[in-house]
């Protein structure tokens, strides 16, 4: 359901406003990496503008992502560390001697109430 709600709500009208970019800005830009010779052709790329406003895009979402996942890696490292102590723990739960019912129902149980009888 809510993927549903993603793709109508989010991704339609995202998708409109990119394709009508795209069809908007067909005309040929030079991009150019010589700011010193701005003609150079070795260093200068002839493209569609809507082709670098998407390279931008993707480049802006692959640096975020890199830069989110570089800042929250302390909260999986925990998150590691907590999942092998809850494994040890299991381990050492399922590795202990089981106590018999009897020899605990002494001590254990020695102030309840006895069980009612009809």
């Amino acid at each position: 359901m809510l993927n549903r709600f993603m793709l109508i709500v989010v991704f339609v009208p995202l998708a409109i406003i990119l394709i009508a970019l795209a069809v908007a800005n067909r005309e040929l830009v030079a991009f150019t990496l010589d700011p010193f010779n701005p003609g150079n052709p070795k260093l200068t790329l002839t493209l569609p503008l809507f082709i670098f406003l998407f390279l931008a895009l993707a480049i802006g979402m692959i640096v975020g992502s890199l830069a989110t996942w570089v800042k929250q890696g302390r909260y999986r490292k925990l998150a590691r560390q907590r999942g092998v102590e809850a494994e040890n723990l299991r381990q050492a739960v399922s590795r202990a001697p089981s106590v018999p019912q009897g020899s605990t129902q002494g001590s254990a149980q020695g102030s309840a109430l006895p069980k009612p009888t009809n």
